[in-house]
């Protein structure tokens, strides 16, 4: 029903990624997959989805070395290891604030997100209690997943069904797979729409992987953003929320694209892997 396209992981939250031609799935998720976070002292962890706070990351690179060692590259393209004491000073710099990176999730972590003007971005009884902070920015505050520094689930997977249906309605929108941030872009050659729907609460196998398919995934401020070399492309998530606005839990209809997925088994995962589905026992 469909191959693996492309693999990325985002050892540092918010920051771009790295793909790769096969990863090592463990229950944590892609071994390597957002280890660590850049926080403040006001216990905020940062996350580009509060882009006047923290978009800067995104101008920033995080990828593993040889040695398996986290490495951040700086928009001036000096690269630093996550443990250089002089990073701390360079991330701070560049937000304009006192920040550090750390890989310890704090216990009452906060995650902020920037309230999109369009319907959809949030549930509505989100909305009602939104909040302006000192950036000016109209935000709503949550948590991470416990113990970790995902939004949710521990994998995120897009479609290329998905995209093509994306461009078809709004062929201006630049909606390459990276603005969205994905683990797995899955090929589906033929697939209409959003095949990823039907897939909710149904096992996936991705090479050595086994996956269950969680909740489709609400999408925020951060695919509109500039990404490295990705220009900004605003229009992109008000198409979404017109095209595309789901059920999510009990939040209401929510502006989607991709799926959340949680791991059950552990393997390796391989570009060019097959996918397959299969009922939740």
């Amino acid at each position: 029903m469909g191959t693996v396209a492309a693999l990325y992981r985002y050892p540092v939250k918010s920051m771009a990624g790295e793909p790769v031609i096969a990863v090592t799935v463990t229950e944590r998720g892609l071994c390597g997959d957002r280890v660590y976070a850049v926080l403040d002292g006001t216990g905020a962890v940062g996350s580009a989805k509060h882009p006047r706070k923290w978009g800067e990351l995104l101008r920033c690179r995080s990828r593993l070395d040889d040695l398996g060692m986290v490495r951040v590259v700086l928009p001036d393209g000096t690269a630093h290891p996550a443990e250089d004491p002089d990073l701390d000073g360079e991330l701070s710099k560049l937000l304009g604030r006192n920040v550090f990176l750390s890989a310890t999730v704090p216990e009452h972590g906060r995650l902020e997100r920037a309230v999109p003007a369009y319907e959809g971005g949030v549930p509505d009884s989100v909305r009602e209690s939104a909040t302006v902070d000192v950036t000016g920015e109209t935000i709503t505050t949550g948590g991470v997943a416990p113990g970790t520094f995902f939004d949710f689930g521990r994998v995120h997977l897009v479609t290329t069904a998905a995209l093509d249906r994306m461009r078809a309605v709004h062929p201006a929108g630049d909606f390459d797979a990276r603005r969205f941030r994905p683990n797995l872009v899955v090929d589906t050659p033929g697939g209409a729409g959003f095949p990823e729907d039907a897939w909710v609460g149904s096992y996936l196998r991705a090479g050595e992987a086994l996956f269950r398919v969680l909740v489709p995934t609400p999408r925020c401020v951060v695919p509109a953003l500039g990404h490295g070399e990705l220009p900004p492309d605003p229009g992109i998530m008000r198409a979404v929320a017109r095209e595309h606005r789901v059920p999510v839990f009990d939040l209401g209809r929510l502006s989607c694209l991709g799926v959340y997925l949680d791991v059950l088994e552990a393997g390796t995962v391989r570009v060019g892997d097959p996918i397959s589905l299969q009922n939740a026992a």
